[in-house]
């Protein structure tokens, strides 16, 4: 591992982003017990922890990032965390995680292998690990949301289900519209997020490819394949989790916020 020569400066400049943090979570703390919104304290007790976790994996990365091994170690380390954090969204069991980590692992990979193959983006250390985390975390997000979304509908809709298993509809078959419902609703803020790009938002990579010297139209041809991989992996797990999740035989019990 080598570390940036430049680290010790970079640490000295953290003050104002401390302070600029700090009072932002202020304001949404008084605002959250303000309306007596239940746990208040939550948004800064995630930030918080976020802080811990990037200050520990920025200090890491900086010795690995040109490091094809550690770069596949690093992904697979977030890749086990991506796969854990969804399944305590949905239950917790060694059978939603062995379902949650194929359908990400089939999503992540395949995605990553297209971008890659065809020269979308350079086939470095560096751009394998930021990339590769971007479309681990989105895909995250999509397979909870896929999951609650199909687990709530099932419940909201168990006498539709039960009387679709009674006219000799299979498990499968009786929840099949509320399937393609979750999928459709999981992928709804990346597609919004798409169709605005540019209009209403400026996305953290497009920002981040800004920042780091590349040229705005450098920065916002790596932004679109970012989005495009994003909603590639997005749905192929989306919609192979939910083959996995859809023949329920007895209504859900509700997961816990």
């Amino acid at each position: 591992m080598t570390w940036p020569a430049d680290l010790p400066a970079e640490l000295g400049g953290l003050l104002p982003s401390l302070v600029g943090v700090l009072l932002l979570i202020a304001v949404v703390t008084a605002l959250l017990r303000g309306f007596h919104v239940p746990r208040p304290y939550a948004p800064a007790l995630a930030i918080l922890r976020g802080t811990l976790q990037l200050a520990a994996i920025s200090l890491i990365l900086s010795g690995i990032i040109s490091d094809p091994l550690w770069v596949g170690v690093g992904l697979s380390v977030m890749f086990v965390a991506a796969v854990s954090t969804v399944n305590r969204r949905l239950g917790a069991t060694r059978q939603h995680f062995g379902w949650i980590a194929a359908a990400m692992g089939l999503g992540i990979l395949a995605t990553l292998t297209v971008v890659f193959s065809v020269g979308a983006i350079e086939f470095s250390p560096r751009y394998v690990l930021s990339y590769g985390g971007i479309i681990i975390g989105n895909a995250m997000s999509i397979a909870t949301l896929t999951g609650r979304r199909f687990g709530e509908a099932v419940t909201e809709h168990w006498d539709e289900v039960e009387g679709w298993m009674a006219l000799g509809a299979t498990p499968r078959q009786s929840t099949l519209d509320l399937a393609r419902r979750a999928v459709y609703f999981a992928i709804i803020p990346t597609t919004d997020q798409t169709k605005t790009t540019g209009l209403v938002t400026l996305p953290g990579a497009f920002v981040g490819a800004i920042f780091g010297g590349a040229s705005p139209l450098e920065a916002g041809r790596f932004q679109i394949v970012v989005l495009a991989g994003i909603l590639c992996a997005g749905a192929i797990t989306a919609v192979t989790l939910i083959q996995f999740l859809a023949p329920i035989r007895m209504k859900p019990i509700p997961i816990p916020t």
